[in-house]
């Protein structure tokens, strides 16, 4: 079974009423569409989400996603909840996590994700000028932390918000035992093993030898 997120194409054809020939010349002039989205579900996890149309995946796997357009790129990262005060460990890892991007001008987001328990946001300027953004998104229903960043330019702060928000969990949904056998990692744990590969990618230290 593919524990990674599969797409759907949606496509919402216009629909235009013909009692009012003017209305429907002027919406041909303008050439008036309906955006279309791709919707992503994350099976093993009940979740789904949005995306506007035409990205490139760059990374698929049991735990984290990647796409990018030309001006934008999403990643989606799954963690399982760590023990403790929830909201004092993710505002920490978001500060951490932007001082680590390098990025300046920081403010706390006031993104609401419905359908979840919390949702805990940050948002600022990256070194090269560009906007971006980072979310966690606390489910309601299973222990897992829903950690979205987004790379933006400016003038698509409500594409970001729309596809943060389209987010959604399927709780009705009968439990997916497979899921249980998929180990998700706290982000300490995750922290930890990544430490650990850098430490093992350390040259061997040479020892130095001196003339008698």
């Amino acid at each position: 079974m593919n524990s990674s997120p599969s797409q759907v194409r949606r496509g919402g054809a216009v629909l235009m009423q013909c009692r009012l020939l003017a209305i429907l010349l002027m919406m041909v002039i303008l050439g008036t569409v309906d955006a279309s989205a791709t919707v992503y579900n994350w099976s093993r996890y009940d979740l789904s989400f949005e995306t506007p149309e035409d990205g490139f995946v760059t990374f698929n796997s049991p735990t984290r996603f990647e796409i990018q357009w030309e001006d934008m790129v999403m990643t989606v990262q799954l963690y399982s909840k760590d023990k403790g005060d929830e909201k004092k460990m993710l505002t920490e890892n978001l500060q951490r996590k932007a001082l680590g991007y390098s990025m300046y001008d920081l403010h706390d987001g006031k993104i609401k994700v419905k359908g979840f328990k919390k949702t805990y946001s940050i948002d600022g300027t990256m070194p090269d000028g560009s906007r971006a953004i980072i979310a966690d998104i606390v489910s309601k229903h299973q222990n897992l932390i829903i950690e979205v960043t987004v790379n933006y330019i400016y003038g698509n702060r409500e594409i970001v918000e729309d596809m943060i928000k389209s987010f959604a969990e399927n709780k009705k949904q009968q439990p997916n035992h497979e899921r249980k056998r998929q180990k998700v990692q706290t982000r300490q744990q995750a922290e930890q093993e990544k430490a650990k590969q850098q430490e093992q990618k350390k040259p061997a230290r040479k020892e130095k030898l001196y003339d008698a």
